[in-house]
């Protein structure tokens, strides 16, 4: 399933995770869809269309290391996807019977069609090698961490979920990161007036 993965075994998770591949071990290669010009999201840095973020993750959790791993999907949550319908907030991942699992996760039914209508919330597989499922496992559920997702995105045809092992906030922690994000909303909102302010009037 995973390209290269006898030459995995000192990387790091993150750097396994890149390895992954977006097939699924249940019939050949996961389900994709053709990519169009049209859909939600918008292009990241690293060139990947984003289609969903788990905003209170980072507000949450302190974010120890990430990884990447493929999703098993049907072709109508595929195409629900590209078009922005679908919800991270409630979502984590979770070792179950050897495999990996997306719990919690929001994809709408898409709706031009009267069939191919998953439950919304159902648990969808990630795709991972065995490998990385062994070592997430051990440093998530032995060690105390949780898994939790960031962001879905497309890389070429294939739905893509960034993953976090992360370590739950205090209040303090939460308090402290609350004020930075409004130190931070108070600065970019002074230093747009002043751009304002700047601007020669116009005639």
């Amino acid at each position: 399933m995973v390209a290269g993965l006898e030459e995995c075994g000192m990387k790091s998770v993150a750097e396994c995770g890149r390895l992954a591949r977006g097939r699924t071990e249940e019939g050949g290669n996961a389900v994709s869809a053709k990519k169009k010009s049209t859909g939600k999201g918008k292009d990241d840095a690293d060139g990947f269309r984003t289609v969903a973020r788990n905003k209170k993750a980072r507000y949450n959790y302190h974010i120890l290391d990430t990884f990447e791993a493929g999703l098993a999907l049907t072709g109508n949550e595929v195409k629900s996807i590209r078009e922005g319908n679908i919800s991270l907030d409630e979502s984590f991942a979770r070792p179950r019977d050897g495999e990996m699992f997306l719990v919690g996760c929001h994809i709408s039914p898409y709706e031009n069609t009267g069939f191919d209508r998953p439950e919304p919330t159902r648990p969808r597989k990630l795709l991972l090698s065995k490998l990385e499922i062994r070592r997430l496992k051990s440093r998530a559920v032995e060690r105390g961490f949780t898994l939790v997702p960031l962001r879905v995105y497309f890389k070429g045809p294939w739905a893509k979920v960034e993953i976090a092992l992360a370590k739950g906030k205090g209040h303090a922690d939460k308090r402290q990161a609350l004020k930075k994000r409004t130190q931070s909303r108070e600065i970019e909102r002074v230093l747009r007036g002043r751009r304002r302010k700047s601007r020669p009037g116009r005639g």
